[in-house]
């Protein structure tokens, strides 16, 4: 390690254990006598003292450099001597066994090791000059370091709120400045934004409330709790909104920067907090519907953490996913607001949120036993009072929630296959997977060209010569083939005599190369007429 870089954590001064392995001082062979678990002091300066009472020019943290000249030969004297070094708070002392020592004092030994101030011999001649050079500008260095880390905190922090930034973005930059994971929490202990840094989802917010409720609420930045979390509260017009959480991790302590980094998430929270208008619960629900329906959780493990986080149960559940398009006209942002409520007031268990601009998405979380159903239609008649134009599609029930996705995949196919002012079957207010027959299929398909490549080249012979000749054979077929190949129903249902149609179905026919007689082929032609009808639009 060279002389001229910090030795400890960056951003902190260097400690005892440190400050010995410098080159400088690591050629006089330092041997720690006592508190050699205490060499993970700070050193905030370097001492040289010849004095017999140094202690009155000190102020905590120095490294007391001595050749053990001025130690007193009487062994009240030393210990009175080691007394005021560690009554002031140095960091250590260390004596040269060169000159008037050359094996350390029993009575220095046994004075140290009883106020646990560790003691550290030196077998050679040092440089205390040099020492305290080199340990000077390390320290010194590492203040300027500091100083411009906490102004690239400041600005950064400031960018983000330039910029508009939200809560997830904010979280973020916290985490990433920091390398500690950040949560954001409300005043009812959600946890509605987590940034995990060297951890997982689920190890940062399984039993988030319980912890988080054996937390104090502090008025500043400061730790607090069982768990030694720092935290800081968020405000929102003056008044308590939540809080910023930093937790602990591995064995680095929290130190000015996480309290700086913690300071400027809180502040750029609370501006962030005035300019959103939407509630940052409503974004949280956003957010985690669409982790679940794009399975962009790192484990199955993450995602109960996560909701279980928010307030809805995880596990012993049903989830059903539910979709609602609503029309271009409708106030999204209202219906969105309109349904949360209802389902609060209710006592329903649900992640409501936009998923797109015209598109609100749902969580059932159920229980077991009831039928699923029932709950649903409720919540779909919640959904058309507000916009009573919406189409609601529904997945199947989930049983845990790494099927959620699954669900929302079925809901969405459902929505798809859907055409606009479909109503749903006579019994309940909303489509699912058993609504969908071969029309709604190929609707679903309409945009394949295989689709319509399909429909020309079973139909588009006898569609050109209706077009030519001004005939309605297109008609004619569809009236046989509705009428399962009875050409005298056929005939009956157009309003035509049986020779007439007869005539018709002979030239289609031709103009086909099929046989109507034939069972598959009629089905060929039926699947090709409904496509048809979805791709013009019928």
């Amino acid at each position: 390690m060279s002389e001229n870089r910090h030795p400890g954590p960056e951003g902190r001064p260097p400690t005892v254990a440190d400050v010995l392995a410098l080159p400088v001082l690591a050629g006089g062979e330092p041997r720690v006598l006592t508190g050699a678990d205490r060499v993970d002091r700070p050193v905030r300066w370097v001492h040289v003292t010849e004095l017999t009472d140094p202690a009155s020019f000190l102020k905590g943290g120095e490294l007391v450099l001595t050749t053990g000249m001025p130690l007193p030969e009487d062994p009240a004297g030393v210990r009175r001597y080691v007394d005021e070094l560690a009554d002031v708070g140095a960091a250590a002392l260390v004596i040269e066994l060169v000159r008037r020592y050359h094996r350390p004092p029993e009575a220095l030994v046994q004075a140290c090791r009883a106020r646990g101030l560790p003691l550290v011999a030196l077998a050679r001649d040092v440089n205390f000059l040099e020492v305290t050079q080199v340990v000077h500008a390390l320290i010194l260095g590492g203040q300027a370091d500091a100083m411009r880390r906490t102004q690239r905190v400041h600005e950064a922090f400031t960018a983000l709120t330039l910029r508009g930034a939200g809560p997830e973005d904010v979280v973020r930059a916290a985490a990433e400045m920091s390398g500690r994971t950040v949560v954001l929490e409300n005043l009812v202990h959600r946890a509605l934004v987590c940034e995990p840094s060297g951890s997982t989802a689920q190890a940062s917010l399984t039993g988030w409330e319980r912890r988080s409720r054996t937390t104090p609420a502090t008025d500043r930045a400061g730790l607090a709790g069982p768990e030694g979390w720092l935290v800081a509260p968020v405000e929102y017009r003056g008044e308590g909104w939540g809080r910023v959480v930093m937790l602990p991790g591995g064995d680095r302590a929290f130190g000015p920067e996480d309290v700086t980094v913690l300071e400027r998430t809180a502040m750029a929270l609370t501006i962030a907090r005035l300019t959103h208008s939407t509630p940052w619960e409503r974004t949280a629900h956003r957010t985690a519907l669409r982790d679940l329906a794009e399975r962009r959780h790192r484990s199955p493990a993450d995602a109960r953490a996560r909701v279980a986080a928010l307030g809805l149960p995880a596990a012993d559940a049903r989830f059903v996913a539910v979709l609602a398009d609503l029309p271009g006209e409708a106030d999204a942002a209202t219906a969105e607001d309109r349904l949360s409520e209802e389902l609060s007031t209710s006592g329903s268990r649900a992640l409501v949120g936009l998923l797109s601009p015209t598109r609100l998405g749902v969580m059932l979380a159920l229980r077991p036993s009831p039928p699923w159903r029932e709950a649903v239609e409720r919540l779909s008649r919640g959904v058309l009072d507000a916009a009573p134009d919406a189409v609601v599609s529904v997945g199947s029930p989930a049983p845990d929630l790494d099927g959620v996705a699954r669900s929302f995949g079925e809901a969405a196919r459902v929505a798809e296959a859907t055409e606009p002012g479909r109503p749903p079957p006579p019994d309940r207010s909303f489509h699912e997977r058993a609504d969908i027959g071969l029309g709604r299929l190929l609707f679903a398909l309409r945009d394949d060209t295989r689709v319509q490549e399909y429909a020309e080249r079973q139909l588009g012979r006898l569609l050109d010569h209706d077009a030519r000749h001004g005939t309605d054979l297109v008609t004619t077929l569809r009236g046989y083939l509705d009428a399962a190949g009875n050409k005298t129903v056929a005939a009956r249902s157009a309003g035509l005599s049986r020779e007439t149609v007869y005539q018709r179905l002979r030239t289609i026919e031709r103009l086909l190369g099929r046989d109507l007689e034939s069972g598959e082929q009629r089905t060929e032609l039926h699947v090709a007429l409904q496509a048809l009808d979805v791709l013009r639009g019928g």
